[in-house]
């Protein structure tokens, strides 16, 4: 197993556990401490679980190696996932909307104090959680990790927006009993937010979208450290998952041999995989210089 993946499927086995844990603990405590915010906050990490399941089957099936009918591997397979976990995340919003419209027209009682306490411990896991996986995912740069990283982050915002619902309630006592019940109506709108922000770039990436520069520029700069490398033209870089797929145009001396041509093409490749391991192939076209 690479080192990326490995890193992968460990943060997705923490996603897993961490959302199952708090899952339970959020539905016992929103039941029995009447908060409705609570209960909505444990309907998306409900659905949390599943989309980290997902996650773990993407990463899983994405590191298959390239064969006949995927000669570029399975890596695409990422951003799919990632959509799939986007769909999560606005049908969470949505049933906490819905769910919340209707007990704001509900009468209820006020929640009871001791759900702060839990509330603050799930906030500060969350956003532990949520910090972790983002550190990770810079060496890993997944894009359905970062879709599970701000899942965890906007977990943490709807508890937050549920710790404020219920203080007010509590403090301003019997009339602000739905106070926990906007709070989580807004929060909805922040995790509709957060899904659009996981959304575009993993549309910019099935898309092939031209945003890599720094790595083009890297590029550049090595080849340059072959010898017979006159220069570099047309560079295009295509992300896969967790590695990245060159085209590149080589220039050499209009006046070598065919098979030497080659042989530098050859070290060319051989070095900028070397120097850039997240690169998985390169595809050089050969150029006479002018």
């Amino acid at each position: 197993m690479s080192s990326k993946k490995a890193i992968a499927v460990q943060v997705s086995w923490l996603s897993i556990v961490s959302n199952f844990t708090l899952a339970i603990i959020k539905w016992l405590v929103g039941y029995f401490g009447n908060s409705y915010a609570l209960i909505a906050d444990a309907i998306e990490s409900t659905t949390d679980i599943f989309s980290s399941i997902l996650v773990l089957f993407g990463i899983q099936y994405a590191h298959r190696p390239p064969d006949k009918n995927h000669p570029y591997g399975h890596g695409k397979l990422e951003p799919l996932i990632t959509f799939t976990v986007v769909a999560f995340l606005v049908c969470s919003a949505v049933v906490i909307a819905i769910t919340s419209i209707g007990n704001i027209q509900t009468p209820h009682q006020i929640p009871e104090s001791y759900t702060l306490y839990f509330l603050a411990g799930i906030i500060l896991i969350k956003e532990l959680i949520y910090r972790q996986i983002k550190i990770k995912n810079k060496h890993v740069k997944s894009s359905s990790l970062a879709a599970d990283a701000w899942h965890h982050r906007s977990d943490a915002i709807t508890s937050a927006a549920a710790f404020i619902g219920i203080s007010i309630a509590l403090y301003l006592g019997p009339g602000y009993e739905a106070a926990d019940d906007w709070a989580a109506l807004i929060a909805s709108g922040f995790i509709l937010y957060n899904a659009y922000l996981i959304f575009r770039p993993a549309l910019g990436e099935i898309m092939d979208e031209h945003v890599y520069d720094d790595l083009i520029e890297e590029i550049r700069i090595l080849s340059m450290q072959v010898p017979g490398v006159l220069g570099t033209e047309k560079c295009f870089v295509r992300k896969s998952g967790m590695h990245y797929l060159i085209d590149l145009h080589l220039i050499v001396n209009g006046t070598i041999t065919v098979h030497e041509g080659h042989s530098i093409s050859h070290k060319l490749k051989s070095h900028l995989l070397e120097e850039l391991p997240q690169i998985s192939d390169v595809l050089i076209h050969v150029e006479p210089a002018e």
